[in-house]
């Protein structure tokens, strides 16, 4: 992986005209000294000052980013898969993840006024794919937020013992993250993150003793003989299988909400030091952890996998990874929210002033899009499913493709290069082609199980009142 002066050195601009935002390449140098020329924010009198976010604490953030969602989903898809399976999708997605979101930082540090994924897709296939890169953007985690709400009303169920309707709880569910989202600048936002992070590494940790201390799972049966369904290798179906790879991808792919982040950095070209912190932390603790709830609990892991250790450690451990709830459905909130902030204001004076229409401009943001994720929490409320969707639908073309098609833009000069430089942009190309069989293959799986849900009456039905922790 090239670092950021590398990788601009090394890069053959193709001849474009600018687009209508005026984004720039910046040269190395400019980079290095943090040049103000091209970024979204600038820096001056009179002007808010969003570029506080230090590397530690941008590595907070991505760190929340992943932790949460991921760690609650992966152990319940290892039966489909199988361990040995399952531990190669899971450091081979982390990879692929973590290679995208450098080549995603470098290709931003080129062109600093680049604020989003969609900015990208601007410069290198016009205002079209902005807008539908953009549009799949917003609704990559306005779903993703729904999966918090989830885990937030699942985490009241079994503080209260289902005191009342699911429906409910995810009501206050969204008014508590959307008024977290409604912080408006990243560093602000910094010390929830590491309290968000280090409540849902305990709560997990906790779990992780809780299930090894058990004579057999909380969720199997109780007495007479019963199947673990611990198996190194899984034999699922080919809706199961790619619906369980697409969960596993999804708990590292949101890198394309690392971009906002950058933005908001005091220097970006130390971003590839917080995605390399982040990310190789990320994958450790999801292999570790994964691996040993799923050799203890087999087939019978609850998703969220928090409720699988036992009631009483159940309702410790949701208490305490509540914080971290919060935080996650928060910052997919914010992550989309700011988008369309600088979407509706860039270039205005209304971007970095205190005026009423920055202030209603961002808070109509937050409460619409918490709106949103509410209705599609409501909808599909199991955990697993929503993330199998977002991660199949939206992170494979955002998170896989994508990256890959900025590669090949600025390395076009490979294509016909020596043998080596072919093979490398072969890669590439492979890249993209993955993303595209994980959108199209993941939807369709995962769609198959939902509708096997529905009719097999695992999923109720749509603003269901029925508990969704597994407490009553």
């Amino acid at each position: 992986m090239a670092t950021v002066s590398d990788e601009v050195k090394d890069v053959k601009i193709a001849a474009a005209n600018p687009p209508a935002d005026d984004i720039g390449i910046a040269n190395s140098e400019e980079i290095k000294g943090g040049d103000d020329q091209y970024e979204v924010f600038k820096r001056g009198d009179g002007q808010v000052d969003f570029r506080t976010v230090s590397w530690i604490r941008a590595s907070a953030i991505f760190l929340k980013m992943l932790f949460a969602t991921g760690i609650l989903s992966i152990p319940s898809v290892m039966y489909d898969l199988g361990a040995f399976p399952g531990a190669v999708n899971l450091v081979a997605w982390c990879l692929i993840n973590a290679y995208g979101a450098i080549i995603l930082g470098n290709f931003r540090n080129m062109y600093p006024q680049c604020h989003s994924v969609a900015d990208m897709a601007h410069l290198i296939g016009g205002p079209i794919l902005r807008e539908i890169v953009g549009f799949m953007f917003i609704v990559t985690y306005v779903i993703t937020a729904s999966s918090g709400i989830i885990g937030v009303s699942a985490a009241f169920n079994a503080l209260s013992l289902h005191a009342m309707c699911t429906v409910w709880w995810s009501v206050v569910a969204t008014v508590i993250i959307a008024a977290f989202a409604s912080v408006r600048k990243f560093s602000h936002i910094g010390w929830l993150t590491w309290v968000g992070f280090f409540s849902v590494l305990v709560a997990v940790f906790i779990i992780v003793i809780g299930v090894t201390t058990r004579d057999r799972p909380a969720v199997a049966p109780q007495t007479g003989d019963f199947d673990l369904g611990y198996r190194a290798i899984g034999h699922p179906t080919f809706a199961a299988g790619i619906t369980a790879a697409a969960t596993i991808f999804v708990s590292s792919s949101a890198t394309s909400a690392f971009l906002p982040v950058i933005s908001e950095m005091r220097n970006p070209k130390d971003y590839p030091k917080a995605v390399y912190l982040s990310m190789g932390f990320v994958t450790a603790s999801y292999l570790s952890f994964a691996l040993v709830i799923y050799r203890w609990c087999g087939k019978w892991i609850a998703s969220p996998s928090l409720g699988s250790a036992g009631e009483t450690v159940k309702r410790v451990a949701y208490g305490i990874a509540l914080p971290g709830l919060i935080v996650s459905g928060s910052l997919y909130v914010h992550v989309a929210a700011k988008y369309l902030f600088v979407r509706i204001l860039r270039n205005s004076r209304h971007l970095q002033s205190n005026s009423p229409t920055h202030w209603g401009t961002w808070l109509g943001c937050t409460i619409v899009l918490a709106a949103i994720s509410f209705v599609l929490a409501c909808a599909i409320p199991i955990f697993t499913y929503v993330l199998a969707l977002v991660g199949s639908l939206c992170f494979a073309p955002l998170a896989i493709s994508l990256p890959g098609l900025l590669w090949l833009y600025s390395h076009d000069h490979y294509r016909r290069g020596s043998v080596m430089r072919t093979v490398v942009y072969g890669l590439h190309c492979a890249l993209v082609l993955l993303g595209a069989f994980m959108t199209v293959g993941g939807t369709y799986g995962v769609i198959v199980q939902i509708m096997d849900a529905y009719h097999s009456g695992k999923i109720d039905k749509v603003f269901s009142c029925a508990d969704n922790s597994g407490s009553v």
